[in-house]
């Protein structure tokens, strides 16, 4: 299907899907296995610009918006959605400083993101504070010039690998979501430290953990925009992110796609190839129209943000739901399809 990509979106998407064949998928599986975090690809990814690809040029970016976040996110997650997410969590990190960081923040951190000289994570979520997010327990209490940050955010998304965290923390309870304000805090900042690593089932080459903030000073010139704006932060960053984060559940899907029609055209019962099968033709045909309708749902929710649309809260919830709940089922078909092997380390479903 054509999706009247730019020029530049088209080279992107080749180079993409290039580094995701031949970098990518050969250590996929190593990584998931061993759960090591993929640095060596990290370098790779960085080295060719992906962290950049939404970022300004005037921050080292390469001008492009969510539009090439998504094509980028989708391909490498073709080949492995935990390696991606490097690229889409990073970006996730980096959305509230493009959106609410003032000029000195842009220039102090955007150039060194685009160019991937380390990452970034969102720490929003916290034991008591999931979909619930203005429910945030993490105390951020100014003292002259530093806000002293105390509390614990988990499931935090490249928790421990990053360099700088955009925290939520509650400046004044009393004001509930209109009194958290979100923070830059930087790795090695006195009083962050991390906990539990996560022991995932899946997406293993990403890492997840536990971040602890103890009598965390952060110079008040890391605070994003005012006190009390930091909710509002939150969830217009996740109406520009959250498309990325559905990129990569359709480049799953896409993924599992592929290996599942190259495995029944491979695979002979009864003396034809299973792909000859009405039945598994059906299936195949049921998993590429979902996986093209999520695609389809991503790519125009992204264009809407790029427009500069301001109603986007909608389209980028129903983009990412879609994906996700197209990437579970497809997912399980392929499996289906592969039978018994499907069920095997061995076979790359």
């Amino acid at each position: 299907m054509d999706y009247f990509l730019t020029e530049q979106q088209q080279m992107l998407k080749e180079l993409a899907h290039k580094v995701a064949e031949e970098k990518v998928r050969p250590v996929a599986a190593k990584y998931d296995e061993s759960h090591e975090f993929p640095w060596d690809i990290v370098k790779i990814f960085a080295d060719l610009g992906f962290f950049g690809v939404y970022i300004p040029e005037e921050y080292g970016g390469l001008g492009g918006g969510v539009m090439d976040l998504v094509i980028t996110v989708e391909e490498l997650s073709r080949a492995c959605g935990g390696i991606a997410l490097a690229v889409a969590a990073t970006a996730l990190g980096a959305y509230p400083i493009l959106m609410a960081g003032n000029d000195e923040q842009k220039k102090r951190y955007l150039p060194d993101l685009a160019e991937g000289k380390y990452l970034a994570g969102y720490c929003l979520t916290e034991p008591e504070a999931g979909s619930d997010a203005g429910a945030v327990r993490t105390r951020a209490v100014r003292d002259g010039d530093y806000y002293i940050l105390n509390g614990t955010k988990h499931f935090i998304t490249n928790g421990s690998v990053a360099k700088l965290y955009t925290v939520f923390a509650s400046t004044d309870p009393s004001r509930g979501i209109r009194g958290i304000s979100a923070f830059l805090v930087e790795d090695g900042f006195p009083g962050l430290s991390y906990g539990k690593l996560e022991d995932k089932l899946g997406i293993r080459a990403s890492a997840t953990s536990e971040i602890l903030f103890q009598d965390c000073r952060v110079p008040k010139e890391n605070l994003l925009g005012k006190e009390g704006q930091g909710f509002r932060i939150a969830m217009e960053t996740f109406d520009r992110t959250r498309p990325g984060v559905a990129a990569q559940a359709v480049g799953i899907a896409q993924g599992a796609l592929e290996l599942a029609l190259e495995y029944t055209k491979q695979r002979r019962q009864f003396g034809q190839t299973i792909a000859s099968f009405e039945a598994i033709q059906f299936m195949l045909a049921d998993m590429a129209t979902q996986v093209e309708a999520a695609r389809a749902l991503v790519y125009q929710t992204a264009r809407m943000i790029d427009s500069g649309a301001k109603d986007i809260s909608r389209e980028s919830a129903m983009c990412k739901l879609f994906a996700s709940d197209t990437a579970m089922k497809v997912t399980t078909d392929a499996v289906q399809l592969f039978g018994g092997y499907g069920y095997m380390r061995d076979y790359p479903i």
